[in-house]
């Protein structure tokens, strides 16, 4: 496939994501929840989870923001849900070396989200991209608030 086509259908990916977004709701019983924000765009991201026994069994999100940011918000929630938490650690991790090294990754259920490697070369953009998936790692963080203290 040429590259113009590439481009063209990662275009028309990224647009279905932001004009008809994935798990764009807020959940009611979610036990894990952050915002996050990108002043210099005015991105606002809302990120709910629903976890049981360090799985990720609901996500949703909600928010304003550019295309980019809301597409890659909404294609974040897809590879989410139904993940353990450490591997929606690891896809944090390899989000976020695809926009600093501007390569494909290998991550394994990445289709959409491949969509986004273009944004790599905007480095304006790559906030904007990242921002959902640095709001969902504060969001697992509440991991770190509600886990058992260990008996003595």
């Amino acid at each position: 496939m040429s590259n113009d086509l590439l481009d063209d259908l990662y275009r028309e990916l990224i647009l279905d994501h932001y004009k008809q977004p994935r798990n764009n709701v807020t959940l009611p019983g979610a036990n894990c929840a952050a915002d996050g924000s990108n002043p210099l765009c005015g991105d606002q991201i809302q990120i709910t989870l629903t976890l049981t026994d360090e799985k990720v069994e609901q996500i949703g999100f909600t928010g304003s923001g550019c295309a980019i940011s809301q597409a890659s918000a909404s294609m974040m929630t897809e590879f989410v849900q139904g993940r353990s938490v450490i591997d929606a650690l690891d896809g944090i991790a390899a989000f976020q070396t695809m926009m600093t090294t501007s390569a494909p990754t290998n991550a394994v259920g990445f289709d959409d989200i491949d969509a986004l490697i273009g944004v790599s070369k905007f480095p304006a953009r790559v906030k904007c991209a990242s921002l959902g998936w640095k709001t969902l790692e504060q969001a697992l963080s509440c991991l770190l608030y509600t886990s058992p203290s260990p008996r003595d």
